[in-house]
């Protein structure tokens, strides 16, 4: 039995959707689309109906190609929404053994603890250190045994009512959204192997409005940023400098900018129309382009230097560059320069089964990584944006129903959660969503699980 995913990044300059199947631990790619972005400006939707147009379009692309109907998906949230929160918890261990209601429920604690602001909600709270007594840095408390559960949390909360406007026009568009992911934390999952993430890493997505990226250390995420520079941003810049149409612009960004030091860029000149006059042009050297290109992509390196500051201690794997800005030659090499001696690479997503040629480039690693969160590759543990407990862990826990009666008077949480099901496969590692229905003896249990102390 197969399970169809559909991821749609909604990007400032493009929407792409892109349709999977899951099949055991299999994930392959049916169908893609991409339409042009309508409505959105520097991540921030400014208009819902032709954003709405724009991801219908992009999804009925990727629809006709599947051969599906299938309309419920996740989207990605831009950094703009999004502000980030580290926090923490601690609970008792009346019974000595972690299981998973520990676990959430130490997580909650936190979240309670981080006295959100009630114009935001929670998009997702990501634990990225646990500890257990006098025991510091647990990769995994599940079924260990101890007295007291400490818990450091990132939380990533989003504003309301942005996050509102975002519903509507995916509600516009027709479609359901089963799961809101944050786009760094997509990008993250599709661009990240193993050994950086316990290293610690810092994925920077430049993309074509906008730059976001997360710090991940060991199990989790524990920073987000966001800035509103992106490549479009250069090409303005060479149509500002030379007064040249936006077109222009662009055309010679894509085909003639190198960062590199290249002999003879002074030589090589090129012609180029005048905004508003057809019949005149002005001659321009290369060095002169790539003069205005670097001061913009060093500007945006130091901003993005100075927001990692407090974080560089952690990021022992460096820096993780994905997104569509990455194709300008010699990028790599001058981010090297700006972030002194930590290690620069540039990622294109994971290789996935049947992905189509387009989206192998690093312009699609947020929508790459949509989908390989829907097939449960997202962090250890995460209260995601439904307020669900996904986790995924190869030991199998049993909680008895018998535990449930002697607790089922349990004072209640003052902001509920919702645990997976636990329904583990131990080779897979897989997430599990299943909320038992109401009225039923695991509706009861559930009941009990999501009012826990």
């Amino acid at each position: 039995m197969s399970d169809t995913i559909l991821g749609i990044d909604i990007g400032s300059i493009k929407i792409c959707a892109v349709l999977a199947e899951k099949k055991n631990s299999e994930v392959s790619v049916i169908g893609s689309g991409i339409s042009k972005s309508q409505g959105i400006k520097k991540g921030v939707i400014t208009n819902i109906d032709s954003t709405a147009k724009a991801i219908k379009n992009a999804v009925n692309d990727a629809k006709r190609v599947a051969g599906t109907n299938f309309s419920k998906a996740i989207v990605s949230v831009s950094g703009a929404y999004v502000k980030g929160i580290n926090s923490s918890g601690i609970v008792n261990i009346p019974t000595s053994e972690i299981t998973i209601k520990e676990i959430n429920r130490v997580i909650q604690t936190a979240i309670y603890n981080a006295n959100i602001p009630n114009e935001f909600e929670v998009l997702h709270a990501l634990p990225y250190n646990f500890k257990l007594d006098d025991q510091n840095f647990i990769d995994d408390p599940l079924g260990m045994t101890g007295s007291r559960l400490e818990v450091l949390v990132h939380i990533i909360t989003a504003q309301k009512t942005n996050l509102n406007n975002l519903k509507k026009a995916v509600a516009g568009a027709g479609i359901e959204i089963e799961n809101l992911v944050l786009g760094g934390y997509a990008s993250s999952i599709a661009v990240l192997d193993e050994e950086e993430k316990d290293l610690g890493v810092a994925v920077i997505n430049l993309g074509g409005a906008t730059c976001n990226l997360v710090v991940h250390s060991v199990n989790s995420i524990r920073h987000n940023d966001f800035l509103a520079v992106g490549s479009y941003n250069i090409t303005n810049d060479i149509s500002y400098a030379f007064h040249t149409p936006i077109s222009v612009a662009e055309k010679i960004k894509k085909e003639y900018i190198t960062l590199e030091a290249v002999d003879g860029l002074e030589e090589e000149i090129l012609e180029l129309p005048l905004i508003g006059d057809d019949d005149e042009s002005e001659d321009v050297t290369l060095k002169e382009l790539q003069d205005v290109v670097k001061a913009r992509v060093e500007e945006t390196f130091l901003i993005i230097y100075k927001k990692l500051e407090d974080n560089l201690e952690h990021l022992g794997a460096g820096i993780v560059l994905t997104g569509g800005m990455t194709k300008l030659a010699g990028l790599k090499e001058l981010a090297g320069e700006i972030f002194n001696e930590l290690p620069v690479k540039v990622a294109k997503p994971k290789d996935i089964i049947g992905v189509f040629n387009p989206l192998k480039d690093q312009d699609y690693s947020t929508a790459i990584g949509l989908i390989l969160y829907g097939a449960g590759k997202n962090t250890p543990y995460e209260i995601d944006s439904n307020r669900n407990l996904n986790f995924k862990t190869t030991k199998i826990t049993d909680v008895a129903l018998d535990e449930y009666k002697d607790n089922e008077k349990s004072e209640s949480y003052k902001e509920e959660s919702n645990v997976s099901a636990m329904n583990f496969d131990e080779q897979d590692r897989e997430t599990d969503r299943i909320q038992p229905t109401q009225g039923s003896g695991a509706g009861k249990f559930w009941q009990w699980v999501t009012h826990l102390f």
